[in-house]
């Protein structure tokens, strides 16, 4: 590594709570010179960064890509190369779908000093939040973690809906509200019950978080009636039923 370069740190922010951000990564943000970031933070944390810091948006909104990521990997490794201390600041953890892990090969390959700050994935928070344990005894052992969303420019799905169809566990897929449907009828067409529950929950962790619940016949049709937006994680098993115990008790703490 090149000692003349500054370092740069894959900062995972969580799922949107400021409170769930680790104390490593509120350091870092706080000490930053320059923060690239995305809209997947939320407003509380995207709000607390240091004036002084560079702070440049390279949020990916629907039909609005202020950065390509091709464009986001070189800019960290400019200001790296300038001597800055660069945070690049991602919603939930940076390898779990947050494409960190391209980010990263792209600062190896430039002998740029890099970190991976791990964050909570809104994978096992949101649903949490929601009263959905993702795991629990009397209904799942296992759970899977799929996206909703692939890379467009890929020939073929790189998910096996018939294997997560037959899936005893709990799946929760990311990214999924524009493809619920596709989603849902892919899992019913390889013999997953329709009358499994499903939820999804927007913004979860944060104060306009929502919950929509049913099951994989009718969550999209759900979905659509209550205009649900990204970001959302969407939930599929057993284990959605127990939010009608324990959601409530969110309720109660609010």
């Amino acid at each position: 590594m090149n000692s003349g370069h500054g370092k740069v740190y894959l900062v995972g922010s969580g799922p949107g709570d400021p409170e769930l951000l680790t104390i490593k990564a509120r350091k870092l943000i706080d000490s930053a010179e320059v923060i690239v970031y995305d809209q997947l933070p939320g407003e509380a944390i995207l709000q607390s960064m240091p004036e002084e810091a560079e702070k440049i948006d390279a949020g990916k909104y629907a039909g609005n890509h202020k950065l390509t990521q091709t464009e986001i990997n070189d800019l960290i490794v400019k200001k790296a190369e300038e001597g800055k201390n660069v945070v690049r600041l991602k919603g939930g953890d940076p390898y779990m779908f947050g494409r960190g892990g391209e980010e990263a090969e792209k600062l190896v390959q430039a002998g740029i000093d890099f970190e991976v700050v791990p964050g909570i994935t809104s994978a096992i928070a949101a649903p949490a939040y929601a009263g959905i344990p993702v795991t629990h005894r009397d209904h799942a052992s296992m759970v899977t973690f799929i996206t909703g969303h692939e890379d467009p420019t890929k020939k073929e799905t790189g998910l096996d809906w018939e294997n997560l169809a037959r899936f005893p566990g709990t799946l929760v897929i990311f990214m999924g509200v524009k493809r619920l449907e596709e989603n849902m009828n892919a899992l019913k067409k390889y013999g997953k019950q329709p009358s499994t529950p499903a939820a999804i929950v927007e913004k979860g962790t944060r104060p306009d978080q929502r919950i929509t619940t049913g099951n994989i016949e009718n969550i999209a049709e759900k979905a659509k009636k209550a205009g649900v937006k990204a970001p959302a994680i969407t939930i599929v098993g057993d284990v959605v039923s127990v939010h009608d115990i324990l959601g409530m008790q969110k309720v109660l703490w609010g």
